[in-house]
């Protein structure tokens, strides 16, 4: 089948043609660009950026000038039309009228970086919804490793993201994790409390100093084992970066495709990761949010013939 050349798959725009500014203050978009080009550019001239697509915030083209700025929303100004993305459609999960929660694939970031500004989760949920409302936008709760799948959550509503955020690690009740690694020694369950400290490559690793690790608790059960592998149910009580992955490859049973904290096979083409389950209690307390992502088919496909499937 050809491929669709249309414009509306163009290369993304090259990054030397971007002007990035971090939002420190809350505002509109047409007064923060103002600001930043008082001495160069004129109101008319904003404007124009703003109604020729070269404009975009958090990743997410923006043509409306009264739209509202966050602290630390970032808005990126180019010197060409920002195009359009081809980007898998978004599967939501749960909606309701403060949050939405995507299945995110694998191998898509949660949000934009130094490297991705256009291609991400965050663009994929803030085009959905815009699309139902011009003036909604959303937030950043949480967010998963570019190539953990599963459940991505976002709130509509600034206020109620800094509440969640805020008592995060206390409303948080479940995070489940399928995790397929090396190994079908592992022991049908167990847990592991290690402190996870971070080098100069930003990597993490177990410590064993207390004062300067961060403590973090993972538990596992084991769901199948075939050819070597195992597949696990992992809950975690802590929110390290990468203590999964860290502290599975610890013990000697790498998560499968990661090529950040050793060297696994990688059978499937994609790391071995997707957050199956988040769980919390909204922060006033009255109502509990369960929400649940199926584990991938390639995961399924590995252990068919072994143990009993979800």
């Amino acid at each position: 089948m050809p491929v669709n050349k249309s414009k509306d798959h163009k290369p993304a725009t090259k990054r030397k043609d971007l002007t990035e500014f971090k939002v420190y203050v809350e505002t509109t978009l047409l007064d923060f660009l103002l600001f930043k080009y008082s001495k160069n550019l004129s109101r008319n001239a904003i404007k124009h950026l703003l109604s020729n697509h070269r404009v975009a915030v958090n990743g997410v083209p923006v043509t409306k000038f009264d739209y509202p700025l966050r602290k630390e929303d970032e808005v990126i100004v180019s010197k060409t039309a920002i195009a359009p993305k081809s980007t898998p459609k978004v599967k939501v999960l749960f909606e309701n009228e403060k949050l939405i929660a995507i299945d995110k694939p694998t191998k898509l970031l949660s949000v934009a970086s130094d490297k991705e500004k256009g291609k991400t989760a965050f663009r994929l949920a803030s085009a959905y919804v815009s699309a139902k409302d011009p003036k909604a936008r959303l937030y950043v709760v949480h967010r998963l490793d570019e190539d953990t799948s599963g459940v991505l959550l976002f709130s509509k509503d600034y206020e109620y993201k800094e509440k969640l955020q805020h008592h995060w690690q206390d409303i948080v009740r479940k995070r489940g994790y399928y995790a397929i690694v090396e190994g079908e020694d592992i022991a049908p369950s167990g847990e592991l409390r290690n402190y996870l400290m971070e080098d100069k490559n930003n990597l993490m690793y177990v410590g064993h100093d207390k004062t300067k690790g961060k403590l973090a608790i993972t538990k596992w059960k084991k769901i199948a084992s075939s050819n070597g592998y195992s597949l696990l149910d992992v809950n975690i009580d802590s929110g390290r970066k990468n203590q999964i992955r860290v502290q599975l490859g610890y013990i000697g049973h790498h998560v499968i495709g990661d090529d950040k904290y050793g060297e696994p096979s990688d059978p499937l083409g994609r790391l071995g990761l997707h957050a199956y389950c988040l769980e919390f209690v909204e922060p006033d307390g009255k109502k509990t949010i369960r929400i649940l992502s199926q584990m991938p088919k390639a995961f399924q496909n590995m252990f068919a013939k072994k143990g009993k499937q979800r």
